[in-house]
């Protein structure tokens, strides 16, 4: 018996909800259709199903459709068309909903310069991984295309592991790794799991909001160690509060750039060793590395199974992957496994076989190196241009790792200065103070550099340098000489 197709506009599942209190079948079929036409469910000059369809659909006899569908006619809200059917009317009253209003929609994603989290996907990472997804998904069997681990798919969590051993150090189990969709949900499982109220959280001041964030949510105490040249210091955190945790990104400490010495490093899994307390690392953007040798991470000299190893695919592709991981102390791994069993249960295994090939076939060092060439580029410009264009005013910190810059304002300028100059410079960055727990010396610019086109970063640039010019010129007396370095 062939199969009848919808018409175009025909509507097969109307959602409608009957309410026996209406009375008669016609008479629920009717209040029911009215209520989804004035709320706007079936919008205006939708083609209806048949009689005899939504008669089928519901369960209910068809005359009393029949009768529903003449009642809509004669209120208005229904027009019949010769020989193609019953549809709503093209005009009818809507009837507002009694419901709260609806929140403001967030803000969409923005590409102007200075924000940070901005990648460049270059047509052949795009190929290079099309393929590959097309590949798998043309293959996909039931594993592919069915529940899964909520560790993710063995073949990533190898390639995950591999590519850690190769660049960081780090010699784990794939076993022990779990694949997140970011660094934000592999921070949060480790939270809910770890850390119960009034537990203290070490963290690094000035360091990242969101993390800071994400302990308050679960009800920690976020405790402020300062961060100095050679990053956290333990010793200071003894002294400040005895903690359960402690959040730092030793390799590209965000937001100053700089990175944990040998010996904090030491003394910080000294104390984690010691006080049973867990180390939470963030190694956001560790491959991008201008100058020295890559240094091994906190989890590839920890030998007592104290650090929780976090990292990202949104720095090195593209942050709309979604697609992060966290290395887990054997310890910890059923704990956190099952609290991710009961969110989202499992990530995608399709998008991680993807670029688990895209690691083990060499796209994905190649696209490294290709990104590390360009984003060295555009930090030098940056840099170069700031200190051009603000006459020496901003005073800028090069980093040797990572895809955002410091740039620091000069001290004495009044408070408010810095969102000022950078609402007259029209750019997007985060101000040093947005990141501070605790308010002390001169505030800032964080400069986010990768992912923008270099003519792009040289005129924002160029701009943040006028803007802060214009402003010292302005509100301190003896900077008005200030001008570009030639």
């Amino acid at each position: 018996m062939p199969t009848t197709r919808p018409r175009k506009g025909e509507l097969l599942d109307v959602p409608l909800l009957l309410d026996p209190a209406a009375g008669s079948q016609s008479s629920q079929v009717h209040a029911g259709l009215r209520a989804a036409i004035l709320g706007g469910r079936l919008a205006a000059g939708l083609r209806l199903p048949s009689s005899r369809t939504l008669a089928a659909q519901l369960g209910l006899r068809r005359n009393a459709v029949i009768t529903a569908y003449e009642q809509l006619l004669s209120d208005g809200l229904a027009e019949a068309r010769t020989g193609a059917g019953t549809y709503v009317a093209a005009q009818v009253p809507r009837v507002p909903a009694a419901a709260a209003p609806l929140p403001a929609p967030l803000p969409a994603a923005t590409r102007k310069p200075f924000a940070i989290g901005q990648t460049h996907v270059d047509a052949e990472l795009r190929n290079r991984l099309g393929r590959a997804l097309r590949r798998r998904l043309a293959a996909a069997g039931p594993a592919e295309l069915g529940y899964g681990d909520p560790r993710g798919d063995e073949e990533i969590r190898a390639a995950i592991a591999g590519h850690l051993a190769a660049t960081r150090g780090v010699a784990c189990d794939p076993g022990c790794i779990l694949v997140t969709s970011g660094t934000q949900q592999a921070l949060r499982l480790c939270a809910e799991t770890l850390l119960r109220p009034g537990d203290a959280v070490w963290m690094e001041d000035p360091g990242y909001p969101s993390a800071r964030r994400i302990f308050e949510a679960v009800g920690a105490r976020p405790v402020p160690v300062p961060v100095d040249a050679a990053g956290l210091d333990a010793e200071e955190g003894r002294r400040r509060a005895a903690a359960r945790a402690a959040y730092v990104t030793p390799s590209h400490q965000f937001p100053t750039g700089v990175a944990m010495s040998m010996a904090r490093r030491i003394a910080l899994l000294d104390w984690a060793r010691e006080a049973e307390a867990w180390v939470l690392e963030d190694d956001y953007d560790s491959e991008f590395r201008y100058a020295g040798p890559p240094l091994t991470a906190l989890a590839g000299i920890d030998g007592h199974g104290r650090v929780i190893y976090i990292g990202t695919f949104s720095k090195t592709l593209f942050a709309g992957l979604r697609l992060g991981f966290v290395v887990l102390p054997p310890t910890l791994l059923a704990r956190i496994t099952a609290a991710r069993a009961v969110s989202d249960r499992f990530p995608p295994a399709l998008l991680g076989g993807a670029v688990a090939e895209l690691i083990t076939e060499g796209g994905f060092a190649a696209h490294i190196r290709r990104m590390r060439s360009r984003y060295r580029a555009a930090r030098d410009l940056v840099a170069d241009t700031l200190a051009h264009a603000s006459g020496g005013l901003l005073r800028v910190a090069i980093p040797d790792q990572g895809l955002h810059l410091l740039a620091l304002l000069p001290p004495g300028l009044p408070p408010g200065a810095a969102p000022q100059i950078r609402a007259a410079a029209g750019i997007e960055a985060w101000l040093l103070s947005e990141t501070r727990m605790v308010q002390a010396g001169p505030d800032g610019f964080v400069l986010g550099f990768s992912g923008y086109a270099l003519p792009a970063l040289k005129r924002a640039a160029e701009r943040l340098g006028e803007a802060v010019r214009q402003h010292c010129r302005d509100a301190v007396p003896g900077v008005a000489e200030a001008r570009p370095r030639e």
